[in-house]
């Protein structure tokens, strides 16, 4: 079956004006005529402008894209293989650059400096916005809370980092699970949620069970501080209430 240029544009969702100029380019030209001796695209056609615009997508400039097109060695089979080996490296980037950005809001919301090695390691030479740890320091940077994590965050490796991130991804995880699984704020799973919550604060800070009740409150008097500790995507209705209820009955449960 034989294309027009509006046909091929509309499947391949470009405009008439790309596939023009990829014509005149030599990138693309269609290879048949309809007997009015409008020019049309055939399958082969089709199967490379697929391949264009998949390595168009990858980041490549046309000048390179029709080097590769235009090699001989490589057919269709050869260029599937290779546009899933690059969009494979380019997920495993991306999913590097999102470990890097959220080790960098931790870290600006805990007040720790990341090395300029740490912050670039992973994702090269984008930095994210900073100024997300000033609003805390502002409100809590007088208090024996603030100067006891700074005390302990300054002791603290990467591999440190680390794993505070990986305990608390994984508390986040059985948290949102109960709360899924309809688990009652005041019950036993509810409340040992809470104490290890309150025990990860520990490690940056003294937190008794009366203070973890009221950061907790926070979380439903000031919603935007949830999204501190569970990524807004991940919240549930009424998440903040919950963990503020599981608080306060760990915290009766230990007699405070």
């Amino acid at each position: 079956m034989d294309y027009t240029v509006g046909q091929v544009a509309a499947l391949a969702n470009v405009t008439v004006r790309t596939l023009h100029h990829y014509d005149e380019i030599g990138l693309l030209s269609p290879s048949g005529r309809t007997p009015a001796g409008y020019r049309t695209y055939g399958e082969a056609d089709l199967d490379q402008l697929h391949r264009v615009l998949a390595y168009k997508e990858l980041g490549f400039p046309l000048e390179e894209i029709a080097a590769i097109v235009s090699d001989p060695d490589t057919d269709t089979m050869g260029h599937l293989r290779k546009q899933r080996d690059l969009l494979l490296s380019k997920v495993e980037r991306l999913r590097g650059m999102v470990v890097a950005v959220d080790r960098e809001l931790e870290s600006r919301r805990m007040g720790v400096t990341l090395t300029p090695e740490e912050r670039f390691e992973v994702f090269g030479d984008w930095e994210p916005v900073p100024g997300y740890g000033e609003e805390a320091e502002r409100r809590w940077g007088q208090t024996e809370q603030w100067r006891q994590a700074q005390d302990r965050m300054g002791s603290f490796d990467k591999e440190d980092f680390a794993r505070m991130q990986t305990a608390q991804a994984e508390w986040v995880r059985e948290l949102l699970a109960a709360v899924d699984e309809g688990s009652a704020a005041d019950g036993e799973r509810a409340m040992d949620l809470a104490e290890r919550h309150r025990q990860l604060i520990g490690l940056l800070y003294d937190c008794s069970p009366a203070q973890h009740v009221g950061i907790t409150r926070m979380y439903v008097s000031e919603p935007e501080q949830l999204n501190f500790l569970v990524s807004p995507d991940l919240q549930r209705p009424g998440l903040g209430a919950f963990i503020c209820a599981a608080a306060q009955a760990n915290a009766k449960r230990m007699g405070e």
